[in-house]
């Protein structure tokens, strides 16, 4: 929908004039889910005393084949928040959002497993998108670790510092639950990671020549020495 924007403001706003949000961000975590997982494919195993895990394969594709929107916490989240993209509403173009992609490497904060991939986003209603720099530390997930959070190159997600004249619209995990929520990329298979361990990768969002409302998202990931793929469609 952002595309419609973007035409409306280059064909009707004003020199000058003003856009609402100003800014936005996407992000991106890795997280475990064991009760969602538990009762979309676990449950088949043992059904009322029946053993149908020959449904395992299907229920799997059923129910995480395509991107799933629901709300997490972060007691979900295993990383540091990856930013995929930051936009500036008032010069952001339509062929900058037709693909969009974000290599990633990031380290589990827990031993855990890896039930898929969190996405969410930030919007700002003045001042400037939020960035690695001048910002201080997010007081839930990012108070879980400590030391050089920099080292491996990749943007992580801070609070903006407060000020008067910005308002932020946040749908993380920490934040209160919204209409928004957040978009979960499951994976069939679980991962089973330790503390430390990284997670590395790249995502590709693209607009779908068929429908232009849909995103096309290649996802690669790896950890422990295995890789994989996902691609799936949001509709």
């Amino acid at each position: 929908m952002l595309s419609s924007v973007i035409v409306a403001r280059d064909r009707w706003l004003k020199s000058g004039g003003l856009i609402l949000p100003s800014h936005a961000t996407l992000y991106m975590a890795p997280v475990t889910h064991p009760e969602r997982y538990s009762e979309s494919i676990d449950f088949w195993r043992n059904v009322y005393g029946i053993d149908m895990s020959a449904m395992l394969p299907l229920a799997k594709q059923c129910a995480f084949e395509e991107p799933c929107i629901e709300t997490i916490t972060a007691e979900n989240v295993l990383t540091w928040a990856i930013v995929i993209k930051q936009i500036d509403c008032s010069t952001v173009t339509v062929q900058e959002l037709e693909s969009v992609t974000a290599n990633f490497s990031v380290s589990s904060m827990m031993k855990a497993s890896l039930h898929g991939f969190a996405l969410w986003f930030d919007v700002s209603f003045g001042g400037n998108a939020t960035t690695s720099s001048d910002t201080q530390s997010e007081s839930s997930i990012d108070s879980s670790l400590s030391g050089d959070i920099g080292g491996n190159g990749v943007h992580q997600r801070k609070k903006r510092a407060k000020s008067p004249s910005t308002l932020v619209l946040s749908t993380a995990p920490e934040e209160a639950p919204t209409h928004w929520a957040q978009t979960l990329l499951y994976i069939y298979d679980p991962l089973e990671v330790k503390q430390d361990q990284v997670i590395e990768g790249s995502i590709t969002l693209s607009q779908s020549r068929e429908n232009p409302r849909f995103l096309n998202i290649h996802l690669e990931y790896a950890s422990g020495g295995r890789c994989f793929v996902k691609e799936s469609i949001m509709r």
